[in-house]
C-alpha cells in the first residue's frame, strides 16, 4: 500500500480507497463506463480531457482502447507525480499528458478536445460548483464536441442521501436525481442526447471483481483488513450505500455542445 502521508479520518472517501489500491472509481463501474465509451465511438487521434485525473489509470486505459490523445487534469501535486509515472511506464508520454490544475478553472487550458470526460466528478460538488464546471466542460468542447459523465443519481430521499454521503464521503457529495442531472446539462447548453441509469455497486463485492480482478481484489481486501483506520473509513462507507441501495443510481451520460 502506498505510504500514508494525508490524515486517514478527514481524506475524501475516494482517496482512501485510491490508497487501498481501487483503479475504478466510479458508481457504475467498469462496465458502465463501457457503455459509456460505446456511444461515443471515439476515433483514432480525437482528443480527449479528463477532468481528476488521479493516478492517471483510466487515461491510460482510454489511449490504448481507442488510440485517442487524453490530458488529464488533476489538483493534488503527488497523485500529478504518480499519474506521470504511470504514463511514462505504460510508454504513453507522447499521446496522455497530466496537467496539475483546478476543474473549477477550465479556462486556463487554452485547447478545445473532442470529448470533456467526468466520472463521478460533479456529484461531489454543490449546486453552485456542478453549474460552473459544467459552463467550464461546454468552453472546452469543440463545436459539436461531447461531454461524457458517469455520476450518482437519487430515486428518492435526496436531501437525507445527501446529509448521509457527505458525512461518510467527507466532501459535499450532492447527487441528483435523473431529471435534474438532464437540467443541469441542458442549463449549462449541453442537451443529453443519450443517458441511462443502472444499479450503483461502488463497493459491492461482485463489482469489485469485475472492476478489479481477483488479484487486485485480494490486494484491496488485504489493505483494508491490516488497517484498522481505513477499514472503520471503509466499512462506513460501505454500510451507508447498502441502507439506501434503493434510491442510489448510477447515471451515464452522453450531451452535446449546442451553440444556439
Amino acid at each position: 500500500m502506498t505510504d500514508l502521508t494525508f490524515n486517514i479520518e478527514t481524506a475524501p472517501g475516494y482517496q482512501v480507497l485510491a490508497t487501498v489500491g481501487k483503479k475504478i472509481l466510479r458508481p457504475g463501474g467498469r462496465s458502465a463506463t463501457k457503455q459509456l465509451f460505446e456511444w461515443a465511438d471515439f476515433k483514432p487521434g480525437e482528443t480527449v480531457l479528463e477532468l481528476a485525473s488521479s493516478f492517471g489509470y483510466s487515461a491510460i486505459a482510454l489511449a490504448k482502447a481507442y488510440n485517442v490523445r487524453v490530458v488529464g487534469v488533476e489538483k493534488n501535486p503527488e497523485s500529478v507525480d504518480r499519474a506521470r509515472a504511470n504514463i511514462a511506464a505504460a510508454g504513453l508520454a507522447s499521446q496522455v499528458e497530466i496537467i496539475q490544475g483546478n476543474i473549477f478553472h477550465l479556462d486556463q487550458i487554452s485547447e478545445q478536445f473532442d470529448y470533456v470526460l467526468a466520472e463521478a466528478i460533479l456529484t461531489m460538488q454543490s449546486p453552485a460548483g456542478k453549474a460552473e464546471i459544467l459552463s467550464g466542460v461546454r468552453d472546452r468542447l469543440k463545436p459539436g464536441g461531447t461531454f461524457l459523465s458517469h455520476e450518482v443519481s437519487v430515486k428518492s430521499r435526496e436531501t437525507e442521501i445527501h446529509h448521509a454521503l457527505s458525512q461518510v464521503i467527507r466532501v459535499n457529495a450532492t447527487p441528483l436525481s435523473e431529471t435534474d442531472w438532464l437540467a443541469a446539462c441542458e442549463a449549462a447548453r449541453l442537451p443529453v442526447k443519450q443517458h441511462q441509469t443502472r444499479a450503483m455497486g461502488l463497493l459491492n463485492g461482485r463489482q469489485l471483481l469485475q472492476d478489479e480482478g481477483v488479484i487486485n481484489t485480494t490486494r484491496i481486501v488485504w489493505n483494508i483488513l491490516t488497517n484498522s483506520q481505513i477499514r472503520e473509513r471503509v466499512l462506513a462507507m460501505r454500510r451507508v450505500f447498502q441502507q439506501y441501495h434503493s434510491d442510489l443510481q448510477c447515471i451515464i451520460l452522453a450531451a452535446q455542445r449546442s451553440d444556439n
